[in-house]
């Protein structure tokens, strides 16, 4: 079920990767005042991560949420597992507990495009993402309440609205640079 989700990625070099390579390295090189193009921060990684408390008891619906978390990144997600019990939230070691994808290279860039121009002009009552979810190594991190905002997932075979956590690697420690980043990739931040 999984595997008919993931989709092939064309050959053919993603649009944010273009712009990033033609425009965006540039523009930070002058600003920042980069000697060398490697020394620009670039996005490393993204994790999307997708927490769901009732894993341990019904595998079906981990089983879907796997499957609409594939369709939405293009790749099959790795079910995470819980380290240790916890006998008050009623969990037992080696449960599973969530989802997890790590989107690198052109798929990375897809997604991000879907992300900014597709998903999340869907969202109602949208305002921007915050500006203080940096953390300390300049990464970037922000929760997405429901699934459906992406065109992929249809809404009529959805068994529970599941939010989702995407963290985005970028490989500098500045966060004035991160954030510049982002912006000119196209995260529409809150003013």
């Amino acid at each position: 079920m999984v595997k008919e989700a993931v989709q092939k990625v064309e050959s053919k070099p993603a649009r944010l990767w273009e712009l990033y390579r033609n425009s965006i390295a540039p523009t930070m090189m002058k600003e920042f005042h980069h000697q060398n193009y490697l020394a620009v921060p670039r996005i490393e990684k993204i994790v999307i991560n997708m927490g769901v408390k009732e894993g341990s008891t019904d595998i079906k619906l981990m089983e879907h949420l796997a499957h609409e978390l594939a369709q939405i990144t293009g790749q099959k997600p790795v079910m995470t597992k819980a380290k240790k019990s916890i006998s008050a939230f009623k969990l037992r070691e080696g449960v599973p507990i969530g989802l997890k994808v790590t989107l690198r290279k052109t798929r990375m860039y897809e997604f991000m495009d879907r992300l900014f121009n597709v998903a999340m002009p869907r969202i109602r009552d949208f305002r921007g993402v915050p500006t203080s979810s940096f953390d300390s190594t300049a990464n970037y991190s922000f929760g997405i309440q429901e699934q459906f905002i992406f065109p992929e997932v249809e809404y009529d075979k959805m068994r529970k609205i599941q939010g989702m956590d995407i963290t985005f690697v970028i490989s500098t420690l500045d966060k004035n640079q991160s954030k510049r980043l982002l912006e000119l990739l196209g995260v529409p931040f809150r003013k």
